[in-house]
């Protein structure tokens, strides 16, 4: 290729490049442009303590439920199923409302787990204590009408 030619090529390839990249020009990206806020400013709201609701549902007292629970726990207090259910009923749950798992098994050894709870109408709060540390739960009241399965002995 004799060098005019060359030169030509090379124009005409400089012109298609210019012109291809003309038909790709991408939207420009909005600035983003800094706001007043009043939430930055304001002081966060309080989380209200939790408290018994006893016309509620097990979901709306659990928070009350397990803190009433780990203030126990971390009192020192000797732990057993009878320990919960007076500290429960000291804290206002009804203890006609309560089923606690007996607190040895049948060949009278200290129980790994002791599981206890609460009905609030057709939900019911267990909490268990033992080898696994404190953990809770919200449940559907049995079909029995109970909250527990097996023994259970009253609080």
């Amino acid at each position: 290729m004799t060098r005019p030619r060359r030169a030509l090529a090379c124009a005409a390839a400089a012109l298609v490049l210019v012109a291809l990249a003309g038909c790709g020009t991408a939207e420009p990206m909005p600035t983003p442009t800094p706001t007043s806020s009043a939430s930055a400013s304001a002081e966060p709201t309080p989380t209200p303590e939790p408290t018994l609701v006893l016309d509620g549902t097990a979901e709306e007292n659990r928070l009350y439920f397990d803190q009433v629970n780990q203030q126990l726990i971390q009192s020192g207090a000797a732990l057993s199923g009878r320990a919960f259910a007076d500290n429960l009923i000291a804290h206002g749950y009804p203890r006609e409302n309560m089923e606690v798992t007996p607190d040895r098994t049948a060949i009278n050894e200290p129980a790994d787990n002791v599981v206890f709870s609460v009905r609030f109408g057709d939900t019911c709060l267990l909490g268990q204590w033992g080898n696994i540390g404190y953990t809770s739960l919200v449940t559907d009241v049995l079909a029995s009408g109970r909250c527990l399965l097996g023994t259970a002995r009253p609080a």
